[in-house]
């Protein structure tokens, strides 16, 4: 069948990749659209040019070239309702409606969900005004956990370590520092232990579990300096072992699922939930209604099934009838190469050469922000411009083969993280 990929970045690169290796596009006469895409996912698909926010539009492309399936990549489409729009049109859709995508667009809605159904997670106060937030601050003790209630592109954190850090933060966020995301804030309990990511496929009934990572969210080495969208990230997470994933399932994905259910507002699509390891127990930290950048790449790697029948299933309510699926042993490991200035103002425009040279050595390199000059030449285009993923027998095996596609690259103006994956790095050499 004809699918929809909407998305232009890394995370949908790795998605285009995987789905063109599906049976439901492999068959003859069927193709895998993408909009807007990027040159990585031009590798994959046709791309066209839509307006994601005009929802009549999609849907009428979607009836002109008979999409079986739209799978939406990034949050906006999702929490602006357009999953909505065209499952009206009747058309099938791997995404959460807007109602249920509030799990993400709305920090204070999935604490509250929290309250309501005893889902382990931080305590916190919502607020709405500087005045009420600097109140609410004496509730809570240092560092403080300050979050924009709304989408933030993966910036809408803030850890301070003491009171007037915390006040200039909130004066800041309440002042316009997030746009419309910061009109409301959410204080939370700052919570000590390892954070890890679990994701889950679920049609609003049946939950499949779809594997772990770890990711980086800080742009310094040793995970320091402000948050980003992401540095880097690898699949398996060994610390949310067996035993764990089975207390997330029961504690905090089941009864987020039954709760939306019950609520009238079912979830269907990926859910992903940001853990922290606790010493109580893993305690969720926020959900997102869509798979992680770039956590999404590594999962990508190691899935051994068919991802567009894996999505379609999800997508028309059958996923009981589906076996879980199938990942392969190995580590995989991605290495996000930003531009010069990011997470601030990247520098963009600069000039991008050896990604053969990079798969060569066996990698996969995902473009997240990039474009393509008018005399063809590869150039950066965003903050976060490549993801250089690789796998191997351990984290330290992966971590070798990602940095030496890395060091295959020509990108000046780039930079990256070395150490993606020192935790678990250090763990296998004590354990060698």
């Amino acid at each position: 069948m004809n699918i929809l990929l909407a998305g232009s970045g890394g995370r949908e690169h790795a998605l285009a990749w995987k789905l063109a290796q599906s049976r439901l596009v492999t068959q003859a006469g069927e193709t895998l659209y993408a909009t807007p895409g990027n040159p990585g996912i031009a590798q994959h698909a046709e791309l066209v040019s839509l307006d994601l926010t005009d929802h009549a539009a999609v849907a009428a492309f979607c009836e002109d070239k008979r999409i079986g399936l739209v799978v939406i990549g990034p949050e906006a489409p999702l929490v602006d309702g357009l999953a909505d729009s065209l499952r009206a049109g009747g058309v099938p859709v791997f995404g959460p409606s807007k109602a249920a995508a509030q799990l993400e667009g709305s920090k204070g809605f999935t604490k509250d969900l929290c309250e309501r159904t005893g889902i382990p997670t931080a305590g916190y106060v919502r607020t709405t005004s500087l005045d009420q937030a600097r109140a609410a601050l004496d509730g809570f003790t240092a560092p403080y956990v300050l979050k924009a209630d709304g989408l933030a592109a993966g910036k809408g954190v803030v850890i301070a370590e003491d009171r007037t850090e915390a006040e200039t933060a909130l004066t800041d966020m309440f002042g316009g520092a997030f746009g419309e995301a910061g009109a409301e804030v959410v204080i939370e309990e700052f919570m000590t232990g390892e954070e890890a990511s679990f994701f889950a496929l679920t049609d609003g009934a049946t939950i499949v579990p779809f594997g772990s990572a770890q990711d980086h969210k800080r742009v310094g080495e040793g995970d320091t300096g402000p948050n980003t969208g992401g540095m880097g990230a690898y699949s398996p997470a060994p610390v949310l072992t067996p035993l764990l994933e089975g207390e997330v399932i029961e504690r905090i994905i089941a009864p987020t699922v039954r709760a939306m259910a019950n609520e009238g507002t079912p979830y269907s699509g990926v859910l992903y939930a940001g853990l922290m390891l606790t010493a109580q127990g893993p305690k969720l930290i926020e959900y997102n209604c869509r798979f992680g950048d770039p956590e999404c790449q590594v999962l990508m790697m190691r899935l051994e099934d068919d991802l567009g029948e894996l999505l379609l299933a999800c997508a028309e309510n059958r996923l009981a009838a589906c076996s879980a699926p199938r990942f392969s042993a190995d580590t995989a490991l991605t290495v996000v190469v930003a531009a010069a200035g990011y997470p601030g103002t990247p520098k963009k425009g600069g000039t991008i050469a050896g990604i053969g040279k990079a798969e060569a050595t066996g990698a996969k390199v995902f473009h997240a922000g990039t474009a393509l000059s008018p005399d063809g030449v590869l150039q950066s285009s965003g903050g976060r411009v490549l993801n250089v993923t690789a796998r191997g027998a351990d984290v330290t095996e992966a971590q070798a083969a990602a940095y030496k596609a890395v060091d295959a690259l020509d990108f000046p103006d780039g930079f990256c993280r070395r150490d993606i994956g020192w935790r678990e790095v250090a763990r296998e050499q004590d354990a060698g």
